[in-house]
């Protein structure tokens, strides 16, 4: 079994811009550059023999390519409590779209989706069970512009619990091929 989800990968300039936003904050644990990533939609864990219907459920689809801006901080929890702290993305329709068709297209596999609205977000921190207050970063980087992001393809991530977190690998590289 893989633990595997669609994401969204980040652009080097983006990631960095992210990544200064890192600040001492009790109970964070920040991810590392190769764990800034948009997660589309997630999987779970997976038999080996299903990944190659996944690809095969995909190969023929042809949507559009957009750009992202990512702009601005949020968490979900209260500031003084947060369960994690994230970048904020516009224009959100794409991606919902995006998910959309991507759990149409899958829906025939049995997978069990998440039943929550998509929410999408960049997470930069996650917090233990007694976090600090995020209100001074979400007061000072609130509204910054961390910069675009070009998506003109989508990837198949597994994740493997690492010592610092997880680990992601491309399983499998999607492109969005049509022009908008």
């Amino acid at each position: 079994m893989q633990r595997l989800f669609f994401a969204l990968e980040m652009s080097e300039p983006v990631r960095q811009a992210l990544l200064r936003i890192k600040a001492p904050v009790v109970g964070a644990r920040w991810q590392s550059d190769s764990q800034l990533h948009l997660t589309l939609l997630f999987l779970g864990n997976v038999s080996l023999e299903t990944v190659p219907d996944i690809s095969l459920a995909l190969r023929d689809l042809s949507l559009p390519r957009f750009d992202l801006d990512v702009r601005g901080l949020g968490c979900f929890g209260q500031p003084e409590t947060p369960r994690n702290l994230w970048a904020g993305v516009t224009p959100e329709a794409p991606l919902i779209a995006l998910q959309a068709t991507l759990k149409q297209c899958l829906a025939h596999l049995g997978f069990s989706f998440e039943k929550r609205p998509f929410r999408p977000h960049i997470t930069l921190a996650r917090f233990k069970k007694k976090p600090g207050s995020v209100q001074s970063l979400l007061a000072e980087h609130g509204q910054d512009d961390f910069g675009a992001v070009p998506v003109r393809d989508f990837v198949l991530l597994r994740s493997t619990q690492g010592a610092r977190g997880s680990d992601y690998t491309v399983v499998e590289r999607f492109p969005l091929t049509e022009s908008p």
